[in-house]
């Protein structure tokens, strides 16, 4: 888990997950993407905790597409003034969008962080009307842990609609902080000798054993200041593009697909053609 603050943090209104949320990206950006879809909040998710954990993908790697998901409008990090009981400090949240957003949602957001969102944002992706097939429903880490349940003790084995009906509660637990490896000890130690009902003492264990709901300490957010993805660079240093200072922003921009790639700022376009007529021998735009 990240420090306090530092950890994914999910935008708002974000469409439901699809198989088809991350098509849009390369291969390599689409598995950090689904990757960093399914982290819990407050997961850490700088390149090199995410290199980690993601086969087949150095720390470069992984940098790199980060860049890219942040040009695509999926990363903001966010630069927050909060009060609480035991003062006042500045935090840095990373926000995580399943969907894409453009730069000026991100702003807005940014802009009204200390409140909630009224308008649905237009760069929303449209209602797909083509009927399509349903997509198969993803197994959570909840039901995945209870479906293995049987690999730690054969007596525990629960059938596919027990899996379902105790999803619920597995799920609460790995949201109040408990791990899979403590799921499993409260569900398989100190078993009976003859087990019957594996599903009933499954339910029984996942209610009375339930660990408490985390306490969040209250606070009120004073000021938001957008902030570089990749150093501490801020809005009100230099302006941003596309959540990314100059320097970063220029840093291995080969690694970023072409896509995502913001375009060339018309100050720098209008320059680039006055250098040109002057070199064919004609006057700058504008003049005689």
């Amino acid at each position: 888990m990240a420090s306090p603050g530092y950890g994914k943090r999910p935008a708002p209104g974000q469409s439901p997950r699809h198989s088809s949320d991350f098509a849009h990206l390369p291969k390599r950006e689409a598995a950090v993407a689904a990757f960093i879809d399914r982290l819990p909040e407050g997961a850490a998710m700088d390149h090199k905790t995410l290199a980690k954990h993601i086969a087949g993908y150095g720390q470069a790697a992984i940098r790199s597409a980060l860049k890219a998901l942040t040009n695509a409008g999926h990363l903001r990090r966010i630069k927050e003034q909060v009060a609480r009981d035991d003062g006042v400090r500045w935090v840095t949240r990373t926000y995580w969008s399943r969907t894409a957003r453009s730069a000026a949602w991100w702003q807005e957001f940014c802009r009204s962080v200390r409140g909630v969102m009224l308008d649905a944002p237009d760069d929303a992706p449209p209602a797909n009307t083509t009927p399509e097939a349903e997509p198969a429903p993803e197994r959570t880490t909840a039901y995945r842990t209870l479906a293995a349940l049987g690999r730690t003790d054969p007596r525990m084995t629960l059938s596919a609609a027990d899996c379902e009906r105790l999803e619920p509660f597995a799920t609460t637990w790995l949201e109040y902080g408990a791990s899979v490896k403590h799921l499993i000890r409260a569900l398989t130690d100190g078993l009976p000798d003859v087990i019957h009902n594996p599903a009933g003492i499954a339910k029984r264990r996942l209610e009375d054993k339930m660990p408490p709901k985390p306490s969040r300490e209250p606070e009120t957010v004073l000021r938001s200041v957008m902030v570089c993805m990749f150093c501490d660079t801020t809005e009100e240093d230099e302006p941003l593009i596309n959540g990314m200072c100059e320097a970063c922003r220029s840093e291995d921009e080969d690694d970023i697909p072409a896509t995502f790639r913001p375009g060339p700022r018309p100050a720098d376009v209008a320059a680039h053609a006055d250098a040109a007529r002057i070199a064919a021998g004609l006057p700058p735009r504008g003049r005689g």
